[in-house]
Order: C-alpha cells, then sequence, then structure tokens
C-alpha cells in the first residue's frame, strides 16, 4: 500500500493566520501528548509514523508549501510538486505518474489518497489498513472511506450506501448528497448515511487505465511538461461520480474537518494563544501572533485572530463565510516560515531613487542555513541582532554575531549559516521581483564544496 497525503488549500477559511504559503495545516495551535503546540500535518505525520506507515507515504503539494512541509516535518518523506495549481484529479494523476516512475511499485498495488490536514484519532490510520486489506479481498477498483456522522452536520458531503452500513465490509454506494440543510442531512442519516471525509483507496492500475483513455502521460517528467494542458476538475466528479458499482467503507471513529474557525475552535487547549487578556467575556478565543497585546472584554461568542496579515473580529458562528468575505482582499503573506526559520515583512516603500525598499526580521535556526544565491537587480543589508552564525560572501567565509552590519551588493553570491538561532534585520533595496535569484547551493556542505 501507498499513501498520498494531498497537501493544498489557499489559506482563507483561517485567515488572518493563514495564507497562500501557510495554509491550514500548518498552523501550531494543537496540543500534543507531551504538551507542545502542533499543527494538523505535524500530528498527522506523528500518527502515521505510530502505526509504521512513513515509508510508505508521499506528499503531493503546490511549490509555495514545499519549504513549509520540510520545516515541520522532520525527515519529510518525498514530495510530489505540482507545476501549478490544479485541482485533486490533476494532482492525483501527477501523483500515480510519480509512482509509477519513480518507484518500484507493482501495478496491482493499494493507493489510499486522504487529506494531510484531518482531525483524527490513531486508530483512523488502523483502519486505512484494514480498507487496503478489504479491497484486495474483494478485487474491488475504487473505495471510500465513510465517517458514521456524530450529528446531521451542514458543512459535509453524505454518501448514502444500497444498505445499511455494516463495519469492517465494502458496501455499494447509491449516491451522493453535498452539504445538505440538517433536516435533510437527518433524514439521510436514517438512511445510513455516512460523511465523506475525503478518503478513498484504489487499485492503481485502474487509475493508470483511466489516465490512458484521457491521453495523460504516465510517465512523470512527460506529465509535468504537459500539466498546464489538464482539465481544472475535481477527483469526485472526474472518477467518483462516474464509477459503477462504487464501495464505501464505514469507520466509526471520530473524524473532524478543522477547516473553518467554529470547528477549530472546538480543539483548541487553551482559549488565549500569545500576548493578550481575556476579561469578562463568555465563550471567547484570541489567537494573537503579534508582538502587541489585545485585550478583550466584555464579548460573547467572537473569535479574535490577529497576524501580521491582518485582524480578524467575528462571530464564531459566521466563520464559515470568511472565505466570501475574504474575496475582494488580495495581499502578499507578511509571515513564512520556511526550511531553515522564518522571516515576518516589517515594512514596504518608494524610496527618492524610486527603488523598493523591503525591510524583513528573519530567523534562521541553528544548523541550518540559505541558499548559496546571488541576485542581480538588488542590494540586501542584514543587521545580525541575535545569535552567531557563517557568511560566504564571493567565496570568503566570514563569522558574525550580534552587532555586525553585512552589505551584500547586486550580483555577489552569498550565504549564511546559524551556529545558534540567529536574527537578521534584512532590508532589500532595488527592483524586487521573485524571479531575480540564482542558486548555486543548497545545503552547507555544498557551499564548503563550491568555495574550497
Amino acid at each position: 500500500m501507498k499513501l498520498i497525503l494531498l497537501s493544498g488549500g489557499s489559506g482563507t477559511r483561517l485567515w488572518p493566520l493563514s495564507n497562500d504559503s501557510r495554509s491550514k495545516q500548518f498552523l501550531r495551535i494543537l496540543k500534543n501528548d507531551d504538551l507542545n503546540y502542533e499543527s494538523m500535518v505535524q500530528r498527522v505525520w506523528r500518527q502515521i509514523n505510530k502505526v509504521g506507515l512513513q515509508n510508505s507515504a508521499f506528499i503531493t503539494t503546490s511549490k509555495s508549501q514545499v519549504e513549509m512541509l520540510q520545516s515541520q516535518i522532520e525527515k519529510c518523506p518525498p514530495l510530489i510538486i505540482e507545476p501549478e495549481r490544479k485541482d485533486t484529479f490533476p494532482a492525483i494523476a501527477l501523483s500515480v505518474s510519480y509512482l509509477l516512475s519513480r518507484t518500484n511499485i507493482q501495478e496491482d498495488e493499494i493507493v489510499v489518497v486522504l487529506p494531510v490536514d484531518m482531525y483524527v484519532e490513531d486508530d483512523f490510520f488502523i483502519h486505512i489498513i484494514k480498507l487496503e486489506n478489504m479491497m484486495v479481498r474483494n478485487k474491488a477498483n475504487i473505495s471510500l472511506l465513510g465517517v458514521t456522522p456524530s450529528s446531521p452536520a451542514e458543512k459535509y458531503g453524505y454518501i448514502i450506501p444500497l444498505v445499511s452500513s455494516t463495519l469492517d465490509e465494502l458496501i455499494e454506494v447509491d449516491y451522493f448528497v453535498e452539504k445538505p440543510p440538517a433536516q435533510e442531512a437527518q433524514k439521510l442519516i436514517g438512511k445510513s448515511a455516512l460523511w465523506n471525509c475525503g478518503v478513498f483507496a484504489f487499485n492503481l492500475k485502474y487509475l493508470k487505465d483511466i489516465m490512458e483513455d484521457r491521453s495523460i502521460p504516465r510517465e512523470y517528467e512527460q506529465l509535468l511538461l504537459e500539466y498546464k494542458d489538464l482539465k481544472k476538475i475535481s477527483f469526485d466528479f472526474e472518477v467518483l461520480e462516474k464509477e459503477n458499482p462504487l464501495f464505501v467503507v464505514p469507520y466509526n471513529g471520530a473524524w473532524k474537518d478543522l477547516g473553518t474557525w467554529d470547528a477549530l475552535v472546538e480543539e483548541m487547549d487553551s482559549k488565549l494563544l500569545g500576548k493578550g487578556k481575556i476579561s469578562n467575556c463568555s465563550n471567547v478565543n484570541l489567537i494573537n501572533e503579534l508582538d502587541i497585546p489585545i485585550v478583550l472584554v466584555g464579548l460573547q461568542n467572537t473569535i479574535v485572530a490577529a497576524s501580521p496579515d491582518g485582524i480578524l473580529v467575528s462571530d464564531i458562528s459566521m466563520t464559515p463565510n470568511l472565505k466570501d468575505t475574504l474575496s475582494s482582499i488580495k495581499t502578499k503573506p507578511m509571515y513564512e516560515e520556511r526550511r531553515w526559520g522564518w522571516f515576518r515583512v516589517l515594512d514596504f516603500t518608494i524610496n527618492a531613487k524610486n527603488e523598493e525598499v523591503l525591510t524583513k526580521r528573519i530567523c534562521i535556526k541553528k544548523g541550518k542555513c540559505l541558499s548559496y544565491q546571488k541576485h542581480l537587480k538588488r542590494t540586501e543589508t542584514w543587521n545580525i541582532i541575535g545569535g552567531e552564525g557563517e557568511i560566504v560572501l564571493d567565496n570568503q567565509l566570514i563569522l558574525v554575531n550580534e552587532g555586525n552590519v553585512i552589505k551584500i551588493n547586486a550580483g555577489q553570491k552569498h550565504s549564511i549559516r546559524a551556529n545558534e538561532d540567529l536574527e537578521i534585520i534584512e532590508i532589500q533595496q532595488g527592483e524586487l521581483v521573485e524571479e531575480d535569484i540564482n542558486r548555486y547551493a543548497l545545503t552547507w556542505e555544498e557551499i564548503m564544496k563550491t568555495i574550497l
């Protein structure tokens, strides 16, 4: 069995903590058994390790999330990177081409697809193993995993089986209903309906044949070149709703989609995260990533979330509509995590010379380094405000610590490694375009070989 974890999302439903590069699955606001805060992706990866499936797992994601995944997951599994964001069918087709081209997978092997941001208990992944066994035993091409509903929730899709649900067996699907009103959902539950949790499994050859039928290359490198031409469509519409017969396996354990603030706060260990105070309030949560305190007095049923990207104040029940509310707000992320640490945008301006000036606060974690790179259209000034490290500047090694200021001119190759956690105020000046970067080495070992 192989696991394909889908890591996507544009970061709007949990704004302002989530953004285009730090989607909801990367927010460290859940406590683990050691009482340390972890993200949804860290929780899921920990659970996968616990049941011994880590060597079977791959993550399919977008370019913008690669460094975040590498930062948050120790011993990160292989990443399958979309050249551009499409929907779930192209992403899964790309994953299949990767398995066929880059691994020794057999064509009769079972592949399980699941979102990386589920909130489940450990036994959910034991059930995934059972799902594989049931599919092999019944020679099924494709099967869904359906969750037994705990309430007539309106925010989930429903799978209606042909017969009453019985655990640990494949049941044929009759039809689907997408996010019905509570009254209709209650009637569906009476028909043994299951929540659609976005988890399904298929026989690899089955999906390879579908790709061939649609003239989608099975070779990974070729599909990367043709990826832009694929139709943007969900796996549900392109495959599941056309499959007959389609099967589902019921799961009777806990499962939640923590994709909106109203769902997430139910699982948070504390009403207050970050600087601030809550006084004389009822059912109020404050999550503050800013360095200034926020004080809430006399509020009810309210969520307040603050980050460098913005501030949200909302009735908790209204947060599922947040995505629509934000449709007219277009900003670049002001905070990002990278494989080497994080950065926060402090200021952006245009100077008297009509040059762009961007100021960042950067933290490079101990033992991590930036890539060895150069820019042609901008200068950078690094003011070391904490920690110590080593800079490579045009093949010369320079030791730096708190109080040092280093200027990097356009065209100079440079990198820096933290010998202990290193904080820098970086000022970029010139024409600031993302494409203005040439990389020569990624790891410190590669950099040292380059300059020797």
